[in-house]
């Protein structure tokens, strides 16, 4: 989670919301990302999109079978679905996002029981930091 948070310091660099991911498997980091939506003029440039396609373009498969996603935010309903899709292992998020939370806040997509893959959740690791991140970066802007 702290290397996410390092991404996410990029991302505020960049003028983008504050949001880091990493994908790790047996104890190597496979991708990362962070936001670039406005820099990339691509509403789909979240950060856990970012680390999805690196991590599979370094293994050469769209299925991450045993992999965990470290994201810094509670990923959004478009980024539930991909880690569903890449069958991610398991998740692991630091501050919930009220607003837009596809994972717990919104809705439960990552472990629905609708769903034939289902995503173990756990979340509020390293939250004090990942929500003071956020949090200076709106009162900054406003």
């Amino acid at each position: 989670m702290r290397e996410a948070l390092a991404l996410a310091r990029e991302a505020e660099a960049r003028g983008e919301v504050p949001v880091g991911a990493v994908v790790v498997r047996d104890g190597a980091v496979l991708g990362r990302g962070f936001n670039l939506p406005i820099a990339a003029h691509d509403p789909t440039a979240h950060a856990e999109i970012s680390a999805i396609r690196e991590a599979c373009t370094a293994l050469g498969n769209y299925r991450l079978d045993g992999a965990t996603l470290y994201a810094t935010l509670e990923p959004c309903v478009m980024c539930a679905g991909a880690i569903v899709h890449a069958r991610i292992a398991r998740l692991i998020f630091g501050s919930r996002d009220l607003r837009f939370g596809g994972v717990r806040s919104k809705f439960r997509l990552a472990d629905s029981d609708v769903l034939n893959h289902r995503v173990e959740v756990v979340e509020g690791v390293l939250a004090a930091e990942c929500v003071t991140l956020l949090k200076e970066f709106f009162e900054a802007r406003r």
